[in-house]
């Protein structure tokens, strides 16, 4: 208990998967917790019974006035951010030759323009704390490639390279940088019943991976135990990307 007292924490797409699995773990270690997301009904349900610092701000993270109202929010609820985790994310399938721009272009902003918008946003904040921790979470597809998601792919390694870029600049602010990159973990974008999921059979560790099991690691993250931790990635994925 108590790992991360104090600190006051957004985490975006909080209302389902990661996100909420997240939210509840950094509130038990002692953050204040503003569970972000476009999904109200589902945000609350994460938010409300946490009870005592812990709040559903609505938030579509494409939308820069969005994230400046958001963290104005949790300033005034709770005092200046000293966690963002920049987890909302979307996946659109299919073959490249029949992707549309549209299609695209979606994917990008959210996985990719989200993050920056979110990173942008947070900066005031981070500099009047003291100082923060900025969790971006990529993929394994952010570290190798898959076909049929080229937005998807094309986004995570994006945040990587992003998240570099940041650890570097922010660092003076005493603003720490990295990012997490999940392999296959049973959400509603990775159904246990799907071929997607299918493909741990051959990983070390043959199953699915838990949001439990991602949140641990963004806890890790978000805490002073990572201290000397900055512009890394850090990869949960059951062994995939040793193949």
């Amino acid at each position: 208990m108590g790992r991360v007292t104090g600190l006051v924490a957004v985490v975006t797409g909080g209302a389902g998967g990661i996100g909420a699995a997240t939210s509840r773990r950094l509130h038990a270690e002692g953050a204040a917790v503003v569970v972000a997301d476009v999904r109200a009904d589902r945000g609350r349900a994460v938010a409300d019974p946490l009870g005592d610092g812990a709040a559903f701000v609505p938030l579509d993270v494409t939308d820069a006035d969005a994230w400046t109202a958001c963290v104005a929010e949790a300033e005034e609820r709770f005092g200046p951010v000293s966690v963002l985790v920049n987890n909302a994310g979307v996946v659109h399938g299919g073959p490249l030759a029949e992707l549309s721009e549209a299609d695209y272009r979606r994917v990008v902003d959210v996985d990719q323009v989200g993050v920056f918008l979110g990173m942008r946003a947070v900066v005031p904040s981070m500099r009047r704390a003291g100082g923060g921790s900025i969790v971006n979470v990529s993929s394994i597809g952010g570290m190798v490639s898959f076909p049929n998601v080229l937005g998807y792919v094309a986004a995570k390694w994006a945040v990587r390279g992003m998240t570099k870029a940041a650890a570097q600049e922010l660092a003076a602010d005493g603003i720490r940088v990295n990012s997490v990159h999940p392999g296959l973990v049973e959400t509603d974008m990775t159904p246990p019943d799907t071929p997607a999921a299918a493909q741990v059979r051959t990983q070390p560790i043959a199953r699915l991976g838990r949001p439990e099991e991602i949140a641990d690691l963004v806890l890790f993250l978000a805490s002073d135990e990572s201290s000397y931790c900055t512009g890394s990635e850090f990869v949960a994925d059951g062994g995939f990307t040793t193949r």
